[in-house]
């Protein structure tokens, strides 16, 4: 979920993360508009596409109530895993 911005509120699916820059981009939000050149196998004309957002202005997705929420990290049979600050629950 996006909190800050001109898309705040809104969900989507994290589809690329880009770690060096610290972003995100989340499919449907922050569509921008991309000029593209017609080629031998496509048509140009004028697309939306996602841009980067920076990755503090979304949270994740409590799995218990839909809500966003904070993570932390706590370990669990050996291995170190994610879970929701607000419910307690695993996140996979």
């Amino acid at each position: 979920m996006v909190i800050a911005g001109a898309d705040k509120g809104k969900t989507g699916n994290v589809i690329q993360v880009i770690l060096d820059k610290q972003r995100v981009i989340v499919e449907d939000i922050k569509l921008v508009k991309k000029h593209r050149k017609p080629t031998q196998n496509t048509p140009g004309g004028i697309s939306d596409m996602p841009a980067p957002i920076h990755m503090s202005n979304v949270m994740l997705l409590d799995p218990k109530s839909g809500e966003p929420t904070r993570i932390g990290r706590k370990e669990v049979d050996g291995k170190t895993v994610r879970f929701s600050k607000k419910s307690g629950e695993i996140i996979k």
